[in-house]
């Protein structure tokens, strides 16, 4: 469904999928207050993706809205970049959050664990990159894609998400390639971030772990504001490109 489209026109704009709770609300958040327009994607959180543009657009009118997609589905996918581009008119940033995250043992797996694995985390950023690609050329716009450090040390049990957070790494810098010198592409590798018992795209806590602040060097978990801070530098840093930036507290050191 078209929305209205909004009476700014200034201000960068920022796409963001899976915003409207945890990292990528964060990350919404934090560009908000650095000046942006926000598109919150969400699939199923409505009320909660709402209940962050009412607390976003009070802090600045006309500032954010929500649009719902099934990333799974090419056709929603090109819908949700035309809607976003009906509101705002131009995009300058696509951050690729979105992400369907579960244990998958080797012995269990199976071919519709691997389209929704492989589907959220990879091939969704894959073609909203295609769909987005024309109005981030027009911007000399960014890519951000969040990934996961499982992608580069595997995780237990966690075959097909490791798997699939291994391609969206490859598709940064296959990306970073191919768009440049007009885009750049880059990606976050979170560690463990949020509280215990807490599940998002980078940890699940145990809380019968008896050590659970050996998740990092740093002997405590991190928060989800430091994607956030991540990524407004991805954004910033205009020589950076083909990177998967490690949030993780030193964690990757400990394999």
């Amino acid at each position: 469904m078209k929305t209205e489209r909004s009476n700014i026109n200034t201000g960068k704009v920022a796409l963001i999928t899976g915003s409207a709770a945890r990292i990528g609300a964060s990350i919404a958040r934090h560009l908000h207050q650095l000046g942006f327009n926000i598109t919150l994607h969400y699939k199923h959180s409505e009320n909660t993706a709402q209940a962050l543009a009412d607390e976003l657009n009070k802090l600045r009118a006309n500032s954010a809205h929500c649009l719902k997609a099934d990333l799974r589905d090419i056709s929603a996918i090109q819908e949700l970049t035309n809607n976003t581009l009906h509101h705002w008119g131009k995009l300058d940033v696509l951050i690729n959050n979105a992400s369907s995250f579960y244990p998958t043992p080797l012995s269990e797996i199976t071919e519709e664990q691997w389209d929704d694995l492989a589907g959220t985390n990879a091939v969704a950023s894959a073609f909203l990159c295609k769909t987005c690609f024309p109005a981030l050329q027009h911007t000399k716009g960014c890519i951000i894609n969040i990934s996961d450090i499982a992608a580069s040390t595997g995780r237990k049990d966690f075959l097909l998400y490791s798997m699939a957070k291994a391609a969206l790494n490859n598709l940064t810098r296959s990306l970073a390639r191919e768009l440049a010198p007009d885009i750049r592409v880059n990606a976050i590798a979170p560690g463990a971030i949020l509280p215990p018992n807490f599940s998002t795209s980078g940890t699940s806590y145990n809380a019968n772990d008896p050590d659970p602040l050996s998740i990092s060097c740093l002997n405590y978990p991190g928060k989800a504001e430091d994607i956030a801070y991540a990524a407004e530098f991805l954004i910033n840093n205009t020589y950076t490109s083909g990177q998967v930036l490690n949030v993780d507290g030193g964690r990757r050191l400990k394999f």
